[in-house]
């Protein structure tokens, strides 16, 4: 590896107790505490991508969330974002930003009344609006926002990091008009289609099925979880043992 760019990913989560950084940077990638804990999730990527793909069908992840709730923000960047870095050969993400929000109006423009207030709904419509713009980046940016000590103020760096062909205004012009308020109504019906109704964010569906026994199993470790359902040969990296990490979560009021 012949550049290391590191990050900050909510230290004030994290429970480290050792320092793998320490051991030759070749190692970095070999486990998901490593990976994360060393800051170089991008690098990580960047070589996973080289990686034969898996033969079998890879492991469906759906996670419905709100940007600002802190439960949310954990879950997506000290356990989503790393585990998809290690294992993306054998799962797809599919992020759905909208959590305990309300819809009103049976006509566009749709209006929306989140949890945490006018701050949140406007970082889920950036989200929503950079997922249809960026395409594969999606989920990094989207972790580098929610990492960040203020999401929406983030935005434009992270799309500049991890997009630098996208410009924000694109993405504003999005937010502020009637494809970003389309794309909402559409995480809205999404949301509210589940079975079971959602009692909480983070929700986490996994191959299009929610059940607490996989939720508990999701917020204990997913990537033992995405290794244990996975139908093909286990990739290497399955054979590390994950840290099982603090939960939290935002309950629908």
């Amino acid at each position: 590896m012949k550049s290391v760019i590191v990050f900050t990913v909510l230290t004030i989560w994290a429970n480290v107790d050792s320092t793998p950084c320490l051991s030759s940077p070749s190692q970095w990638c070999d486990s998901l505490d490593s990976a994360i804990e060393c800051g170089v999730l991008k690098q990580c990527l960047e070589a996973n991508a080289t990686r034969p793909k898996a033969l079998a069908q890879s492991v469906q992840v759906e996670l419905y969330f709100e940007s600002l709730c802190p439960g949310c923000r954990q879950f997506l960047t000290t356990v989503l974002l790393p585990t998809w870095v290690l294992l993306q050969d054998i799962m797809s993400v599919t992020l759905v930003p909208f959590g305990n929000a309300q819809e009103s109006g049976k006509e566009k423009p749709y209006t929306f009344v989140c949890q945490h207030g006018e701050e949140e709904c406007l970082g889920n419509m950036i989200e929503t609006c950079i997922m249809n713009t960026t395409g594969s980046q999606a989920l990094q940016i989207i972790y580098c926002m929610e990492a960040s000590t203020n999401v929406v103020k983030a935005g434009p760096m992270c799309v500049e990091l991890y997009s630098p062909q996208t410009k924000w205004d694109s993405i504003m012009a999005c937010v502020k008009g009637a494809q970003g308020n389309e794309l909402m109504h559409q995480n809205a019906v999404k949301t509210g289609s589940l079975k079971p109704a959602h009692e909480y964010v983070p929700w986490v569906v996994i191959d299009g099925v929610h059940t607490d026994e996989l939720q508990d199993k999701a917020m204990a470790s997913l990537f033992t979880l995405v290794c244990s359902m996975y139908k093909g040969p286990k990739p290497e990296a399955c054979g590390a043992v994950p840290k099982k990490r603090h939960r939290s979560y935002c309950h629908n009021e």
